[in-house]
Order: structure tokens, then sequence, then C-alpha cells
């Protein structure tokens, strides 16, 4: 059993990233001198509370569906909050890519309704791709960030964004019940047939 305090750490590092998030607008409203150093080192602490609340919680033996929900709306919020901050500064490169952005973000949305419509629930598939996905998406935002435009790694974002939205509807449709945790497409098919699969200890579960 771990002590009352240990269990709230993941919670605790969840939530930070709301306030990480709203502090980064904060930071891009005001135009603070040294914006982008400022930017990035949140950012950065923000994707290290992601990674290691759940790694945390897995530890500690504490990690639940209701965890793993509240951990994907709210990296949902930050990098939305951190997307708001960088059109503030670099609204140029949002109006020059409008399109891509909207199929990206569209692709986004797209499955969550999918989720929603089938299981009246949110994703929680915390899959490999997406979490390769996540860390490109850190880069892109970071160079935005500091040249306020992006060329080739903007667009391997976008594709590999686009497919990973791909498999996470994929694995939406394959699954029967909602299920979070759920690795690859290669999963979602073993828990249809009713196999049990391999979760990572660190990453998954």
């Amino acid at each position: 059993m771990c002590a009352p305090i240990m269990k709230n750490i993941p919670i605790a590092l969840i939530y930070s990233r709301l306030i990480i998030g709203f502090f980064i607008i904060l930071l891009s409203i005001f135009h603070v001198n040294n914006y982008s150093v400022l930017a990035i080192t949140f950012l950065s602490i923000g994707l290290l509370t992601d990674i290691f609340d759940g790694i945390i919680a897995r530890k500690l033996n504490i990690s639940s569906e209701k965890l793993r929900r509240l951990d994907s709306s709210i990296d949902q919020l930050f990098f939305i909050s951190v997307a708001i901050a960088t059109y503030i500064q670099c609204p140029d490169f949002f109006k020059n890519n409008f399109i891509k952005l909207a199929i990206l973000i569209g692709a986004e949305v797209m499955i969550y309704l999918v989720s929603y419509l089938k299981f009246k629930k949110e994703i929680a598939t915390h899959s490999i791709g997406a979490k390769i996905w996540t860390l490109i998406l850190f880069a892109t935002l970071i160079e935005i960030m500091v040249h306020c435009k992006s060329a080739v790694l903007f667009e391997l974002c976008l594709w590999v964004g686009l497919a990973t939205r791909i498999e996470i509807a994929a694995i939406i449709f394959t699954l029967k019940k909602w299920t979070n945790d759920v690795p690859t497409i290669y999963h979602a098919i073993k828990l249809r047939q009713g196999k049990e699969i391999k979760r990572h200890k660190l990453f998954n579960g």
C-alpha cells in the first residue's frame, strides 16, 4: 500500500498541465521578453509531466480507467493551449497552413466523435503511434516557437498525425467495448478475439 500523499502525485502531475498551458497563453498574450525560451521550457515540463504521471501511477499500482481518461482529456487541453499561444505569436504560420491544420484538427475531432458515438466515452487508447506523434508535435511546436515557421518537420507532423488518427479510428471500430491503453491495431484485433494482450509495464496500462 502506498501513502495517500503518494497516490495524489499522478493526479497533481495531470492537472499541472492545465496550469502550465494557461501560463504559456499568458506569456504569449503579454509578449514577455524571451517568450520562446520560457514557452519551450514550460512545454518541456508539460511533456515530462505527461510521461511521468502514467509511469508513477503504474509503479504505485493506482492506474485506473478514470485516471487514464482524465490524462487523455487534459493532454488535449494542454496542447490546445500551446497551439493558441503559438498562434498569438506566429499568426502567419497558421494562416499559411490553414488547410493542412484544418485537416489535422478535423481528424482529431473525428476520432473523438467516433469514440463518443460508439462508446459514449472519450478516447484513451494511448497508442504507441500517438506517443510517437506527440514527440514529433513537441519538436514541431518548438521550431515554430523559435522561428515562426516549419517546413519539413511540420509536414512530418502532419502525415504522422493523420496516420496515427486513422489507426486510432481503426482501433475504436475494432474494439467491441471501450478499452484504454491499446498499443496498436494488432492489439485491438486480439482484444476483439477475446485474447489478452501484453502492455509495457512503464508505458501502457
